[in-house]
């Protein structure tokens, strides 16, 4: 009688065992994993973690070295910590002899007053719309042109003084001429950015509904900027060429002049 040790293996159902081991896979080991880490490390387990440290070292700590700077008073819209308070009116040194460009130390630019916009030798109070962080932006590169072109004139001979003032006169003109321009353009880049806010509209019927949105404000300064920006660049040109003839041509004083 037989006891069934003998029997052939059913491959179906090695099939299906197979298929429930490697199921149970997945769940084994998460258990193990459970398991593990709620009970005590075994040495091999310790031994592991250790080389595995070795390996993966821990991330550099944040602000190791914290930054140490000049602190600028928050209503002071710049972010320049080189930058020196304006320099002094009663003197101003003759124009020399002048010589192609030199190697000089770069000239520091100069820090806006509390509150308001430098451009050069021209300041105008911050605007409350106008955002902090864009306000900073605007000051540096303002002060950072009149820097570099105080360098250059610096590097052809001219005095600090003369430079500064040169690049003082230089910047503030630039920034007048260029509202000037665009000032006088204002009816016909009205015009064109309606022009253009029509366009846009059109367009942004296709992606509606969003595209009604974006659109006509996208197409509305497109237009507006195609009048105004050149305008304005050429008035920054014409004022600039006159603040650089005006402070080169500044006659020269002493204190007590």
């Amino acid at each position: 009688m037989g006891t069934g040790k003998h029997r052939a293996p059913n491959p179906q159902r090695q099939k299906v065992g197979s298929m429930v081991a490697a199921g149970a896979v997945p769940l084994v080991l998460a258990l193990v994993g459970t398991g593990t880490a709620n009970a005590e490390p075994a040495q091999s387990n310790t031994v592991s973690h250790r080389e595995q440290a070795k390996k993966w070292p821990a991330a550099a700590a944040p602000n190791v070295v914290p930054y140490e700077g000049l602190i600028i008073p928050a209503d002071t819209h710049s972010s320049l910590q080189w930058a020196r308070p304006a320099p002094e009116q009663d003197y101003l040194a003759p124009v020399g002899v002048l010589h192609p460009p030199v190697p000089v130390d770069p000239v520091p630019p100069i820090a806006p007053p509390p509150g308001q916009f430098r451009f050069g030798d021209v300041m105008v109070a911050t605007p409350d719309w106008i955002d902090h962080e864009q306000a900073i932006q605007i000051n540096d590169a303002a002060a950072m042109t009149e820097a570099n072109l105080a360098t250059f004139l610096d590097s052809v001979g001219l005095e600090r003084s003369r430079s500064d003032r040169i690049a003082a006169q230089t910047v503030g003109a630039a920034a007048l001429g260029a509202v000037a321009g665009a000032s006088s353009t204002m009816p016909l880049s009205v015009t064109s950015a309606m022009v253009g806010a029509a366009a846009g509209l059109v367009t942004g019927v296709i992606f509606a509904p969003i595209g009604l949105i974006v659109g006509p404000a996208l197409g509305a300064a497109v237009g507006a900027a195609v009048i105004t920006i050149p305008a304005a660049m050429m008035g920054a040109a014409a004022g600039a060429a006159v603040g650089a003839a005006g402070g080169f041509i500044a006659p020269a004083r002493v204190i007590g002049d």
